[in-house]
């Protein structure tokens, strides 16, 4: 089919788009738009969200008094830190690369493993974290309290100046729920405005959902599943091994599981996957197009090892030739808006 034809497909509302390639029992949604954001400042009015902004940039919640939460979700770098792996306390390296804070309040649990459900239980892992902010939760209310500057702000935030640390975790909750993408130009173009995307883009879209099978796992308004998947990026019982969601749920099917990311202004997010191991989006789509079960164990030595990761189901070879994968990787830049660079706030001192 030539692309005029994909552009006469897709140059109509969406439930009238064609059926996207979904396996059976898999649990999805229709792309969506983002919604206009009319409310933004109106938001960063609201008390608890200035003293959260505030601890957010603060290095004071550190050990150190050199490492905030901004050092690893900065701004400037779309809520992260454009590194493979995160960089914390006495410059020691994490396991894993640091996710955006993007649309961070839609999702349904937070780090690559899932280990928190709430922003709250999330704020929690890097305060404390030795590699990370190195931060002794018990004394950590006592250290703000003798900041003067930050008495004002608890009291307009909680109508009282204590200082706690169910309060701290609240607000900086609260701001981080304020981090939301910009309208890129695939929301203008599903909103009707169909010459947004190119001829390209719009095959891109059409593969998106049909052929390259990415719907499977990426849907919805965020383009994601919220769930779990093994890839087949464990590096078993070698270097960099990852065991993913298996070392919360100690379940042998979860080994080598993460969480599926939001692809949202994508294309600023990099380097990608867990371990920040690929820097190439082109890279990326060549991957998945070899199917990824590569190191799948034989039956007998998934008897003999219970533990022994096994590609998700989901994952086939796609068969996508080079022009395929160039209008692919076409589409998914349209995901991207406009970045909106946050000034860093005067901190109390």
């Amino acid at each position: 089919m030539s692309n005029t034809n994909w552009r006469e497909l897709y140059s109509k509302p969406v439930n009238q788009w064609p059926k996207p390639t979904i396996d059976n029992g898999v649990s999805w949604q229709e792309l969506q738009s983002l919604d206009i954001d009319t409310s933004y400042y109106e938001r960063m009015d609201d008390p608890k969200v200035i003293l959260g902004q505030m601890l957010f940039f603060d290095p004071k919640l550190s050990g150190s008094n050199q490492v905030s939460c901004s050092s690893c979700h900065d701004p400037e770098l779309a809520w992260g830190d454009a590194r493979e792996v995160s960089l914390g306390n006495d410059h020691l390296q994490g396991k894993r690369n640091t996710p955006s804070l993007y649309n961070i309040n839609a999702r349904k649990s937070f780090f690559w493993d899932g280990r928190a459900t709430t922003l709250e239980e999330q704020a929690q892992g890097p305060i404390t974290a030795h590699h990370e902010m190195n931060m002794d939760s018990k004394s950590l209310a006592k250290k703000i309290k003798k900041i003067k500057g930050y008495a004002v702000l608890f009291q307009n935030a909680y109508g009282s100046a204590d200082v706690t640390y169910e309060k701290i975790l609240q607000s900086l909750a609260n701001f981080q729920k304020t981090i939301l993408s910009k309208r890129s130009r695939f929301d203008a173009f599903i909103d009707g405005d169909y010459s947004k995307l190119s001829d390209q883009e719009i095959h891109g879209l059409h593969l998106f959902r049909t052929k390259a099978r990415c719907m499977n796992c990426h849907s919805g308004k965020y383009f994601t599943d919220e769930s779990f998947h093994n890839i087949g990026l464990t590096y078993y019982k070698r270097e960099y091994e990852d065991l993913g969601l298996y070392h919360i749920t100690k379940k042998p099917e979860d080994v080598g599981k993460f969480r599926t990311p939001s692809l949202r202004d994508v294309m600023y997010t990099g380097p990608w996957m867990h371990n920040g191991f690929f820097d190439n989006m082109t890279g990326i789509i060549n991957i998945y197009n070899s199917g990824m079960h590569m190191i799948d164990p034989t039956e007998g030595e998934k008897a003999a090892d219970p533990l022994f990761p096994q590609t998700d189901v989901l994952l086939q070879p796609l068969n996508l030739d080079d022009d395929e994968i160039v209008a692919l990787v076409s589409f998914i830049k349209t995901l991207s808006g406009t970045q909106y660079k946050m000034e860093r706030p005067q901190i109390p001192r």
